[in-house]
């Protein structure tokens, strides 16, 4: 019986602090998946690791996404491990910090219209079909992961209320 309690006390706990540290239900709950991917990107918490890993930073801040960094030799593949993107939020020094991995995939007929090709990734379909978000980006879907930063939408929402940009 003591194991037991033990076992539900040491569960609460880690819930807890997970919640506490931003981490979020999804990991809370026993999600393998995700935690595996937070695992493969842990190393890119230094935005210069990404970057010596081919990382290059796209655009400006995205509210409710962020700065993203996008590894374009990687995009597209569907690597769950190796995302072609992170997305990072500057703290109140104006560090960045890593906040969520995202993946993306070519739309296979470039037709707003249809979806026949919709990927999906860690039980969700990817948002799409859409614009490219910059000049000569492609019709694409995506799917974003909020391994680092809490979210109240849910770890694979497309947006997080709690990613803000810096004030201008």
């Amino acid at each position: 019986m003591r194991q037991i309690t033990m076992r539900v006390i040491a569960a609460v706990s880690a819930g807890m602090l997970a919640s506490m540290l931003g981490i979020g239900v999804a990991f809370a709950d026993g999600r393998s998946d995700l935690a595996e991917v937070r695992q493969a990107t842990i190393q890119y918490h230094d935005v210069s690791a990404a970057i010596a890993e081919g990382y290059q930073p796209v655009g400006e801040c995205v509210p409710g996404m962020g700065f993203h960094y996008v590894n374009f030799s990687q995009f597209g593949e569907m690597d769950r491990l190796v995302p072609d993107a992170l997305t990072y939020a500057a703290n109140k020094t104006g560090q960045l910090r890593l906040v969520a991995a995202e993946w993306f995939k070519v739309d296979a007929d470039q037709d707003l219209a249809t979806d026949t090709d919709r990927p999906s990734m860690f039980g969700k379909a990817f948002d799409g079909p859409m614009l490219g978000h910059a000049p000569g980006m492609p019709i694409h879907y995506d799917l974003h992961a909020y391994l680092w930063q809490g979210n109240p939408d849910g770890a694979l929402a497309t947006y997080n209320p709690n990613v803000h940009c810096p004030k201008p």
